[in-house]
């Protein structure tokens, strides 16, 4: 994805500009690449068939977890137990992890359904997301692979239930419609799925021998391309944190160091995703103002754009270049004698 374009389709008297964002403004080759569950399901899959021995994989389910002072214990459906210094919950929304460290999750819905659908079009998506914020949500076309894209189209609940029901042909129809035809003709691909949106999130990400990554973590409605960027960062921290403690993974020190560097970053995508989706719901004209305000000033303040593209693909650059300009500005001590 070379560029991604938001475009406010709310019909609204207080509309945002059109804003853009492209990769090559921060000298970036792109910003992310788009991949199909299956495809990367199946990339996994050869990676850990790679790593032979080293790895071992049990296919049974986890029905209980016990966390111990020096190790954790996971007891299979069979009734088998592993036995580990650190266990690590990535067992999604209903995790068992996360119920044995009984650590507290805050949980929300919306009044909101996301339709999810892959489509082929007539003309080139030439690397470019589109997002039209539209009064139920935002419709975000995503390119696939040549002249095809994913779609996430959030929706009243009850237009979602009609819109899943509707024929192929009409469907690619509204499709079309809802997008301008910027993409020209679209022929919309089975299956069409549907989610209601809710979000969660734990007060802690890890606990007595343990830690969460991903969705038992955090939940995110299928907004900005955020839940699975973050469970990535999750590993990746994870993985970091581990390394520089080699001598005890899953000890104080290294879950501590875990949990400082991943807090602010969930934190704070959460809360932008929220507040972006109920700022879109919202019939407050001081709320809308302030939206447009605020995209108003992406699309014609390039520094501002650039401070937020970076943020969007390093968590944290942005404040790091902020204070090594400041330390730049100060004047140096003078030396004392």
């Amino acid at each position: 994805m070379f560029a991604m374009r938001l475009i406010d389709d709310t019909g609204r008297l207080l509309r945002a500009a059109p804003v853009e964002f492209r990769a090559a403004e921060i000298e970036l080759p792109y910003f992310g690449l788009n991949v199909l569950n299956h495809e990367l399901l199946e990339a996994l899959r050869a990676s850990g068939a790679a790593l032979g021995e080293r790895v071992q994989r049990i296919e049974e389910p986890a029905v209980e977890v016990t966390l111990g002072e020096d190790r954790a214990t996971v007891r299979t459906e069979s009734g088998r137990t592993v036995s580990c210094r650190l266990v690590v919950g990535a067992d999604g929304r209903q995790s068992v992890v996360r119920t044995a460290m009984q650590v507290p999750m805050r949980s929300w819905t919306y009044p909101q359904v996301a339709l999810v659908l892959n489509f082929r079009h007539q003309r080139d998506h030439e690397g470019v997301s589109t997002e039209f914020h539209t009064v139920t949500g935002p419709f975000t076309q995503v390119p696939l692979p040549g002249r095809r894209s994913s779609l996430v189209w959030v929706e009243t609940p009850e237009n979602a239930a009609v819109l899943k029901d509707l024929p192929a042909d009409r469907l690619s129809a509204e499709v079309e419609r809802r997008m301008h035809s910027i993409l020209g003709a679209v022929e919309v691909e089975e299956p069409v799925q549907s989610f209601p949106l809710s979000g969660a999130s734990v007060q802690r990400l890890s606990g007595q021998r343990c830690a969460l990554v991903g969705e038992a973590a955090h939940v995110f409605p299928p907004i900005g391309a955020q839940g699975l960027n973050l469970g990535l960062r999750d590993v990746e921290a994870l993985l970091a944190s581990v390394e520089a403690h080699r001598d005890d993974p899953g000890g104080v020190a290294m879950l501590a160091a875990y949990e400082a560097r991943r807090k602010t970053d969930v934190a704070t995508r959460t809360a932008a995703v929220d507040m972006l989706n109920r700022s879109l719901l919202t019939s407050l004209l001081p709320i809308q103002a302030i939206r447009a305000v605020g995209l108003g000033a992406l699309a014609t303040v390039p520094t501002l754009r650039h401070v937020l593209m970076r943020e969007g693909v390093e968590p944290g650059s942005a404040l790091g270049a902020v204070l090594g300009r400041a330390r730049k500005l100060l004047p140096g001590r003078r030396a004392s004698g």
